[in-house]
C-alpha cells in the first residue's frame, strides 16, 4: 500500500509541477527537483527504496524510445558528422579523461568505477535544455545537433557504463575481450530492435484482420514495444539500450501505425505524448527525494578535510571539467571539418565562439544520468558493498544539479539572438507540406465528386450553407420521417466517403514528402497527428 500511495502522490505532484511551471519562472526540472526535496525533508519526509535493475528497466526503454521516435531523422542524416562526433567520440573521450582524473583525484575510487561514473555522466539531456530556454530562441540546427547527440550518447554512454560495472563486478578487464563483447552487444542490440518492430508489425496485421480487437489493446501493444525490444536484447546479452533506440528510430517507417485503427493511433499518440513528461518528471522528482539522504551521507572520501567545501568544490570542478572537455572537443571538431573541407575544395560552415560556448553549456546532465547511476548494484557477487557507490551517486547528482543551474543562468543570455551558419528553420517546409497535403486532398475529392456527380453541389456550398446543412442533418437524424432520415444518412455517408478519401490522400502526400526528404519527421508527426484527430472526429459523426 505504501508503494501504491507513493506512486499516486508522485503522479499528483507531476500534475502540480506542470501547473506551477506556467506561473513560476523556474525551469521545470529544477522545479521538480525542488518539490521532491521539499517532500523528503526533514527526516520524516517521503523516502523511497529503489531497486537498481528495476529502475533501469522501467525508465530507460520508454524514454529512449520516445526520444528516438520523434527525432528528426533527415536532419540527423544531414548533421551526422557533428552528431556522431559528439555522441561517440566525445563519450569515449569523456570516459577516458574523467575516469583517470577521478581515480587520480580520489584514489579510493576504483578505476573501473571511475570509468562507470564518467560513462554515466556522458549522456546529455536535450529535453532539459528545451525546458530551460525556449527552443524557438535556439537556432534549429543547434537544437537538432543537441537532440541527435542526446539520443545516441544515451545509448553509447550507457553501454560503456554497463561494461565498466561488469568489470567492477568480475574484477577482470581485457581490452580485446571487451571490444569483442562490445561489438556483439551493439550489433545484437540493433538487431533486437529491428526484430521487435518486425514482430510487432506482424502482430498488428493479424489484429487488424479481427475487427473486434479493442483499440485500447492495440495501444497497449505500442506501450510494450520498447520494453520488448529491451528485454529481447538483454536475454541474448546484447544492448537493450540500443534495442530501444533502434525500435524508436524504425517503428514509424516500418508501417507500424498504418496497421492501426484511428482510435488506436489516437490513443497511442496521446500515450507517447504523456510518457516522456511523466517519466522525465518522475526521475527529477526522485532525485529531489533522494537528495536529503545523499547530502546527509556525504562520502568520507570527500569530507575528511573540509566537510562542506570539499564536496561542493569537487562537484563544481567536475562540472567545469565536463564543460571544458566538451568545448575543446567541439572546437577541435569544427576546426578539423573546416580543414578537411578546404582540402576537398568545399566550404564548411564557420561557427563563432558564442555557438561553441552555447553548445558546451547546453550539455546538461539529466534523467538518463540519474537513471543510470541509481542502477548501480548494491553489492558485489561475494556480498560486499559495491565500491564507492555512494560517492558515485553523490557526484552524479551534484553534476546534474550544477549543470542544470549553470544552464539556467547562462543559456538564456548566450542564445539570445544567436544565429548559426546554414540554419534551416522548419516553419517554411511545414507550410509547404500543408499546401501539398491540401492540394492532394482537393484533387482526390474532385475525382470522387465527379464520379458521384455531386461536384456542382459541393462547389456551390459556401461556409454558411455547410453550417446550416450540418445543423439540418443533425436534426434529420432525430426525425421520425423515414424519407428525411434516409436522405440525411445518404448525404452523411457521401461526405464521410469523400473526407476519408481526402484524409488518406493527405497522408500519402505527406509520407511522399518525407521519403523525398522535403520535410522532416517532426513535421510528419505533427501533420499526421492532425489527420488522425480529424479521422477520429469523423468516425464519431
Amino acid at each position: 500500500m505504501d508503494v501504491a500511495l507513493a506512486i499516486l502522490l508522485l503522479l499528483f505532484i507531476l500534475t502540480l509541477c506542470g501547473a506551477l511551471a506556467s506561473f513560476v519562472k523556474v525551469p521545470l526540472p529544477i522545479l521538480q527537483i525542488g518539490i521532491g526535496l521539499a517532500l523528503a525533508w526533514p527526516v520524516d519526509g517521503l523516502h523511497l527504496t529503489i531497486d537498481p535493475e528495476l529502475f533501469l528497466l522501467v525508465f530507460i526503454p520508454p524514454l529512449l524510445f520516445a526520444d528516438a521516435f520523434v527525432a528528426p531523422k533527415r536532419e540527423f542524416k544531414a548533421l551526422k558528422v557533428p552528431i556522431l562526433g559528439l555522441a561517440f567520440g566525445l563519450v569515449f573521450f569523456t570516459v577516458f579523461i574523467i575516469g583517470y582524473a577521478l581515480h587520480w583525484l580520489i584514489p579510493a575510487m576504483p578505476l573501473s568505477v571511475a570509468f562507470a561514473l564518467g560513462a554515466v555522466l556522458s549522456p546529455t539531456d536535450a529535453v532539459a535544455v528545451s525546458s530551460i530556454v525556449d527552443r524557438n530562441r535556439v537556432p534549429s540546427r543547434l537544437m537538432q545537433i543537441l537532440e541527435g547527440e542526446a539520443l545516441l550518447n544515451d545509448a553509447s554512454g550507457l553501454v560503456v557504463f554497463r561494461f565498466a560495472v561488469a568489470a567492477t563486478l568480475t574484477g577482470q578487464f581485457s581490452l580485446a575481450e571487451t571490444a569483442r563483447v562490445f561489438f556483439l552487444a551493439v550489433v545484437g542490440g540493433i538487431l533486437a530492435g529491428f526484430v521487435a518492430v518486425f514482430l510487432s508489425v506482424q502482430l498488428l496485421r493479424l489484429l487488424k484482420k479481427r475487427d473486434g480487437t479493442p483499440s485500447e489493446a492495440v495501444a497497449i501493444l505500442t506501450v510494450l514495444l520498447p520494453f520488448a525490444a529491451y528485454l529481447l536484447a538483454e536475454h541474448f546479452e546484447a544492448s537493450g539500450i540500443l534495442a530501444a533506440v533502434t525500435a524508436g528510430l524504425t517503428v514509424g517507417r516500418a508501417g507500424y501505425f498504418r496497421h492501426m485503427s484511428v482510435g488506436a493511433r489516437l490513443q497511442s499518440s496521446v500515450i507517447w505524448d504523456t510518457f516522456p513528461f511523466a517519466f522525465n518528471g518522475a526521475i527529477f522528482l526522485l532525485l529531489g527525494i533522494q537528495l536529503p539522504t545523499i547530502l546527509r551521507s556525504v562520502p568520507a572520501e570527500l569530507s575528511a578535510r573540509l566537510p562542506v567545501i570539499e564536496p561542493l568544490l569537487t562537484v563544481l570542478l567536475l562540472t567545469f571539467a565536463l564543460i571544458v572537455i566538451r568545448f575543446a572537443w567541439i572546437s577541435g571538431g569544427i576546426a578539423f571539418r573546416q580543414l578537411v573541407g578546404r582540402l576537398r575544395g568545399r566550404t564548411e560552415p564557420r561557427e563563432g565562439l558564442r555557438v561553441k560556448i552555447a553548445t558546451s553549456v547546453a550539455g546538461v546532465r539529466g534523467a538518463v544520468t540519474l537513471a543510470g547511476i541509481l542502477s548501480l548494484p548494491l553489492a558485489l557477487p561475494d556480498g560486499s558493498p559495491f565500491p564507492s557507490r555512494d560517492l558515485a551517486i553523490f557526484l552524479a547528482a551534484g553534476v546534474i544539479l550544477c549543470s542544470l543551474g549553470l544552464a539556467s543562468l547562462l543559456l538564456p543570455t548566450i542564445t539570445r539572438g544567436l544565429k548559426m551558419a546554414a540554419d534551416d528553420p522548419i516553419e517554411e517546409e511545414e507550410r509547404f507540406a500543408r499546401i501539398a497535403a491540401a492540394e492532394a486532398a482537393i484533387e482526390q475529392v474532385e475525382i470522387l465528386a465527379a464520379k458521384a456527380e455531386v461536384a456542382g453541389r459541393l462547389v456551390a456550398r459556401d461556409v454558411a450553407g455547410r453550417l446550416i446543412e450540418n445543423y439540418r442533418r443533425r436534426a434529420a437524424f432525430n426525425d421520425t420521417s423515414e424519407d428525411i432520415h434516409r436522405e440525411a444518412r445518404d448525404a452523411s455517408d457521401i461526405e464521410k466517403e469523400l473526407l476519408t478519401a481526402a484524409l488518406n490522400a493527405e497522408r500519402t502526400a505527406i509520407r511522399k514528402l518525407l521519403l523525398e526528404n522535403r520535410i522532416n519527421d517532426e513535421t510528419l508527426h505533427k501533420l499526421l497527428s492532425e489527420t488522425v484527430l480529424a479521422e477520429a472526429l469523423l468516425a464519431r459523426t
